[in-house]
């Protein structure tokens, strides 16, 4: 990335657009937080590009002093890829949500996962559709009670990580937006990723489905209930750091233990977010409370070669062997006659 620049703060990236999102959606959280980690990243505003589809979350590309783009419904990803791939310069950010991306986006989201192009997805899951007044969404829990579904849902739901991981994704990380400064955190390793970077965020709609992650918001009972995961440091969690998880080999799971004379750190699984082998990263994108805390912070987070990359490599090779070098070239080539 050329052009680099440091002296911004995070009110540089506010636009002067009035922010119609709902008092209390977690929303506002989100877009602070990547405000916040804009300025650590050390672009020029003008390298950023914030790509949205339909839904609450897609206002965002208004609400942001940058280049934006607000698409059509489940449309961003393809967009989103023709931008960077069009200027590999622009640092290209997607907001999409979980029906945006999960439902009418579905298609277009496993392909720029596989893919590999350089763009940071943020996908804000309120596990409904909220712009459209209250249906289920394709990560609705099992049974939820909506508009409709109104003797509750009788799919299974989506699991984001597992999808991007099952799309031979790279970097998959998550975070709630109750929790600003990891957030931030996240937002800033996703971007400094080379390749397609999929951050889930747990949003709260107060409108449509409030409290649908409150298990693992409360603030008394939060830090049992889930893990931050963190690139080489043991898997330690709960508020006295008194848990852990290890491999039960007999059954081939992830298992909570606690740690005193029978089990200490020593014992716990050392968190390897660069290991190719997905097993255990989704093992632990999959980990569900209560049997097993929610896991947080980059899960996944693996070099390859990326699309943009390849496409303009393989350009300038092309360019390099070709004998047309000029529009005149082209029309003097094959057949040609005088009229």
């Amino acid at each position: 990335m050329a052009d680099i620049q440091t002296n911004f703060t995070a009110k540089d990236f506010k636009s002067d657009q009035e922010v119609r999102w709902c008092p209390g959606c977690g929303d506002h959280a989100i877009m602070n937080a990547i405000q916040r980690a804009l300025p650590e990243l050390g672009y020029k505003k003008e390298n950023f590009a914030f790509i949205s589809g339909i839904g609450c979350s897609s206002r965002f590309p208004y609400y942001m002093d940058t280049y934006g783009f607000h698409s059509i419904h489940g449309r961003a990803s393809a967009i989103a890829s023709g931008v960077k791939v069009a200027n590999p310069n622009l640092s290209v950010w997607q907001i999409t949500g979980d029906g945006d991306s999960m439902a009418i986006g579905g298609n277009h989201f496993i392909h720029i996962v596989r893919r590999n192009v350089d763009v940071n997805i943020i996908l804000f899951n309120n596990e409904i559709y909220g712009l459209t007044k209250g249906q289920y969404s394709p990560t609705s829990k099992y049974g939820s009670v909506t508009k409709t579904s109104p003797f509750g849902t009788v799919e299974q739901p989506f699991h984001p990580g597992e999808l991007v991981i099952g799309a031979q994704g790279k970097f998959f990380a998550r975070s709630i937006d109750t929790n600003l400064k990891l957030c931030q955190e996240i937002f800033i390793q996703a971007s400094k990723h080379e390749g397609a970077s999929v951050v889930e965020v747990l949003q709260n709609c107060v409108i449509y489905n409030d409290k649908t992650h409150a298990a693992l918001s409360d603030r008394e009972h939060k830090e049992d209930r889930t893990i931050v995961l963190r690139h080489g440091e043991p898997m330690i969690f709960g508020k006295n750091k008194d848990k852990g998880l290890i491999l039960d080999a007999k059954h081939l799971k992830l298992k909570v233990v606690e740690l005193g004379d029978e089990y200490t750190e020593k014992d716990l699984l050392v968190h390897n977010a660069e290991e190719t082998n997905p097993g255990i990263h989704l093992m632990l994108t999959n980990m569900a409370y209560p049997e097993l805390p929610v896991a947080f912070g980059v899960i996944r987070s693996v070099k390859a070669q990326t699309y943009d990359k390849a496409v303009q490599a393989q350009v300038e090779d092309v360019k390099a062997k070709s004998s047309i070098k000029c529009v005149d070239d082209l029309l003097k080539s094959g057949t040609t006659w005088e009229v």
